[in-house]
């Protein structure tokens, strides 16, 4: 198992991370006054995960129909800093944190123009898709989560 310090530590710092995606803030993401709802980053936070492991090469539904597992959220701790507002085109990021046997932590960050907005740490778990049990990685999507945290881990050492 591969162990880094807290993201909770990188709070408030820029983090370099290995994907990204960007998402434009349409009304329906918005309160009466024009900002993101709160609520609305979640979803946001959701998608670039999706969209990371389809760029490693995993979609949910082969997760589920050719490995029998899926990715839930068991927590997850959010620091907003600062409103995404109509109109914004944000960036998601997504990093491995630390890497467990049947577990993983990510860093996610939200921003916008270079501007950190909201700061994400989440554990997913791995569970079987049928009974939603803790189920080890299969190895085949652990290898590819290892390898993708090694490439965090250079750019983390790199700066």
């Amino acid at each position: 198992m591969h162990r880094h310090p807290e993201p909770a530590a990188n709070y408030g710092r820029r983090v370099e991370i290995a994907f990204s995606i960007a998402i434009r803030v349409y009304f329906h993401d918005t309160d009466a006054g024009e900002v993101v709802y709160h609520g609305t980053y979640l979803n946001f936070l959701e998608r670039a995960r999706t969209e990371w492991l389809r760029h490693l090469g995993f979609e949910q539904q082969q997760l589920k129909h050719q490995f029998g597992v899926l990715f839930v959220v068991r927590g997850i701790e959010l620091k907003f800093v600062r409103p995404a507002r109509l109109d914004d085109l944000v960036n998601v990021s997504v990093a491995i944190t630390q890497l467990g046997r049947a577990q993983m932590t990510l860093l996610q960050e939200v921003s916008c123009h270079g501007t950190t907005l909201v700061l994400a740490r989440v554990n997913l778990a791995c569970v079987a898709s049928g009974n939603f049990r803790p189920q080890p990685l299969p190895e085949e999507i652990g290898a590819a989560l290892s390898k993708a945290n090694d490439i965090n881990n250079i750019m983390r050492e790199s700066k």
